[in-house]
């Protein structure tokens, strides 16, 4: 990807969120610089011109303080206000620009594929949310608004020397653009490198400090324990290298810009000085020239935080760009329809475009029961994950009503179980709650707990036994609000008493409903109409329940 494809789609987002907000934060920031350098230059001024008019009786009775004095004041006043709101703006713009970013990047996850994406690459994802976004606030906030404002000061330096003497106002802004920005870029060239590496190692940390934590029973077992430490040791290493290197170099432009600012101040001493020596420039201007030129570098200085940060900016941008300047184009329009029909459908794993689903055509009636049986690999958990439009086709129609997909993993998180239930309709009321639980089996057993409906679960639903936490999932399916149920799997890993009460419980409440069961156990295949046999990712038969292909292929599954 070019320069300009990763910069244009995250400064579009960033840029027009709130671009009224932005524009005047950075016309603040600029206010608030001019007014200090007005401030000190219209200061230096007063205080010369009052030495200089109380040298003679006549000048000092005529010399109005109570103008300059005025000014000065309003200056003070005027600065601090503008700090003030230019803080308040530019903060508040910054926070709705990336609020509105994460929207997008949160409707992105949620197209097809997301979810798997998800599940293989979790703390990436999660990184993209926080730091990346976090590099992008650095951005506006260190980057182009100090840029801006170091640009305006050395305009303002420029035209309030070129007043007195053109030459001098051109030489001044001249130099400070060169010696400033020049100093800035070379900072943001030699900072690319370590702050990338940097951001990389933060990120590789943070993910394997997690992954030693929750994992170190399984890599003691494993005998990786010391591995993983080590592992650990050496990207902590890189991370220190980085840090050292960008401390170095923030030495090296803090000394650069101190040099650049005494280099000023001593070509503006001599320049000024020779001119009042010529008399072309009097002594309280000399002064303001002075004092405006030895301001305008600060701003200057400003950039240096944020030209330390380019790089991990830069990286943050990569690595948005693709999702935030991403429009899906769909392979194959999906729409809602009666039932499910699939039309000439291929599909593959998510980032392959090897299809694993070749030409599938598929029907299912309102109210109708699917089983899809084949061989490991052969396609039944795609063609669910397209039913559930988790996957896109790579061609072929699809046309799906609301779908809600049970596995035989069980999604549970640390909360209540009230939370936990209500993520499949969080308006339901807790009598909506009882009732799915009285369904699902799991009723007595909840009442039973002195939290109840607030009992709080560890992670992953620990505090509940393997049955009761698949009961707590059905107990979610029948809440959902859903005309089309996909099992895949559904009681794999449960014994066979309390599969027998899961699928007796979900025959009860499938009436009306269309069900898909993706299996190859004989007790699931059982709740079905019709058998689908999927080889090598192709429909190769279809059977109707009282036929004795049916039967057979009933017969033909595992048992409990």
């Amino acid at each position: 990807m070019t320069t300009s494809r990763i910069w244009h789609p995250v400064l579009r987002q960033l840029l027009l969120a709130q671009p009224g907000k932005l524009i005047g934060g950075a016309l603040l920031a600029a206010l608030t610089v001019v007014a200090g350098m007005a401030l000190l230059g219209l200061s230096g001024w007063f205080i010369t011109a009052t030495s200089v008019a109380g040298l003679h009786a006549s000048t000092a009775i005529v010399f109005d303080v109570f103008g300059p004095s005025a000014g000065i004041r309003l200056l003070a006043i005027g600065r601090t206000g503008s700090r003030y709101a230019e803080r308040l703006v530019t903060h508040d713009a910054t926070f709705a620009a990336l609020a509105s970013i994460r929207v997008q990047l949160f409707r992105g996850w949620s197209r097809p594929e997301a979810a798997s994406r998800l599940l293989r690459q979790p703390a990436k994802l999660l990184f993209r949310l926080t730091a990346d976004i976090d590099a992008l606030e650095s951005l506006y906030l260190r980057l182009l608004v100090p840029a801006f404002s170091a640009l305006c000061a050395a305009l303002l330096a420029g035209v309030a020397l070129g007043v007195m003497q053109w030459q001098l106002g051109l030489g001044l802004a001249a130099w400070l653009l060169a010696a400033g920005g020049g100093i800035g870029w070379r900072v943001v060239r030699g900072a690319r490198r370590p702050a990338i590496v940097r951001s990389r190692a933060i990120e590789r940390l943070r993910s394997g400090a997690i992954d030693l934590v929750a994992g170190q029973t399984d890599l003691v077992m494993a005998g990786r324990i010391d591995a993983q430490c080590q592992a650990l040791a050496q990207i902590d290493r890189s991370l220190a290298q980085a840090d050292v290197a960008l401390l170095k170099l923030d030495t090296a432009a803090g000394a650069a810009y101190g040099v650049a600012g005494s280099l000023t101040l001593a070509g503006m001493l001599l320049a000024v000085a020779a001119l009042v020596e010529q008399q072309a420039l009097s002594m309280p201007a000399a002064a303001l020239a002075l004092l405006v030129a030895l301001t305008a570098v600060e701003p200057f200085a400003g950039l240096r935080r944020g030209a330390l940060e380019a790089g991990r900016m830069l990286l943050a941008m990569r690595r948005l760009a693709p999702r935030l300047g991403h429009h899906d184009v769909a392979a194959a329009p999906v729409g809602t329809a009666p039932g499910l029909r699939l039309e000439h459908v291929s599909a593959a794993h998510a980032g392959s475009n090897v299809a694993i689903l070749h030409d599938v055509s598929l029907h299912i009636a309102d109210g109708e029961r699917v089983a899809l049986i084949g061989p490991s690999g052969a396609g039944k958990s795609t063609l669910l994950a397209i039913a559930a439009r988790e996957l896109a086709p790579l061609s072929g129609k699809v046309h799906a009503p609301r779908a809600c997909l049970f596995t035989q993993k069980t999604e549970l998180f640390q909360d209540s179980l009230r939370d936990n239930l209500r993520l499949a309709d969080p308006s339901a009321s807790d009598a909506r709650l009882w009732e799915a639980l009285q369904a699902a089996g799991l009723e007595d057993e909840v009442r039973a707990f002195a939290g109840g409906l607030d009992t709080m679960l560890g992670e992953g639903g620990l505090g509940l036994s393997g049955g009761q936490a698949r009961r707590l999932a059905l107990a979610r399916l029948f809440l959902h609000e859903s005309t089309l149920w996909l099992l895949d799997e559904a009681t794999e890993a449960l014994n066979a008493q309390t599969a027998g009460d899961v699928l007796q419980r979900l025959r009860a409440r499938c009436e009306g409903r269309s069900l898909l069961i993706a299996t190859h156990l004989r007790r699931e295949a059982a709740l079905a109409d019709r058998l689908i046999r999927i080889r090598d990712g192709r429909i190769v038969e279809q059977l109707q329940r009282g036929t004795d292909g049916f039967a057979a292929a009933l017969a033909g599954l595992r048992g409990d």
